[in-house]
């Protein structure tokens, strides 16, 4: 029955784009009351103070570290062969899922059917491991309307998330947020550089080190910083 009922789900996803509103009250199926917010978290469990890193775990860097050396070559082997990129960034894995090639141009927050299984075989390899917590952020270019932009990031981020919750992650592991344009990987002023910045990426760490996590990106980014997220992305 629960197969079923998962297999359901994706089929929805495929099919039809939802991203299963009123499945539940706190988890994938609850609407955020400010999707659009710079400062609207969708956390699948937890307070707002946990949410903000009021209460973060001080980052065990060696164990971070073994965790990360172990981990690695699970995450890549779990995205071989699709269009997500894994990349190691200090105490994250971060796997990177490009916009273009994975939501349909006609319903922008709508995930491809090609790009299911992959995120799934990545879900499914987290969910089996308790040690493990997951941040998903959408990100938008700089073009058009920034609160548009951040809604659609934050509707992208809902929709890959929505694949880790059908896959049995808990809700106190999962948290997701749409950024829109405020982290760019490079600069938006050609179509190349549009293209690198319209992206989800998936964030795995340790779960004793995801509120750490959460609190560094709830914080404002300001010009200097996107300029230096730019310039360094740019130089990979």
């Amino acid at each position: 029955m629960k197969l079923l009922k998962t297999s359901t789900l994706l089929l929805c996803l495929a099919a039809s784009g939802c991203t299963m509103y009123g499945h539940d009250k706190e988890g994938v199926g609850a609407k955020p009351e400010k999707a659009a917010s710079s400062s609207s978290w969708w956390s699948f469990g937890g307070s707002k103070d946990k949410a903000a890193g009021k209460s973060v775990t001080k980052i065990d860097e060696k164990r971070t570290q073994a965790w990360l050396d172990e981990y690695e070559p699970r995450v890549r082997e779990a995205a071989k062969g699709s269009k997500l990129e894994v990349e190691r960034r200090e105490n994250v894995l971060v796997v990177s899922l490009p916009v273009d090639p994975s939501f349909n141009p006609d319903r922008p927050s709508m995930l491809l059917p090609s790009t299911l299984g992959p995120i799934t075989r990545v879900a499914k390899l987290v969910e089996g491991d308790p040690r493990t917590g997951v941040l998903v952020l959408g990100h938008a270019d700089s073009s058009g309307k920034e609160d548009v932009n951040r809604k659609l990031s934050q509707e992208r981020a809902q929709a890959v998330a929505a694949i880790f919750r059908l896959s049995g992650l808990e809700r106190d592991r999962l948290s997701l947020k749409g950024v829109g344009s405020d982290v760019p990987r490079a600069a938006n002023d050609s179509q190349q550089g549009r293209a690198l910045n319209r992206r989800v990426e998936i964030l795995l760490t340790p779960q004793e080190t995801l509120k750490a996590l959460i609190a560094k990106y709830s914080q404002p980014a300001t010009p200097e910083k996107q300029g230096k997220v730019a310039a360094t992305d740019q130089t990979r």
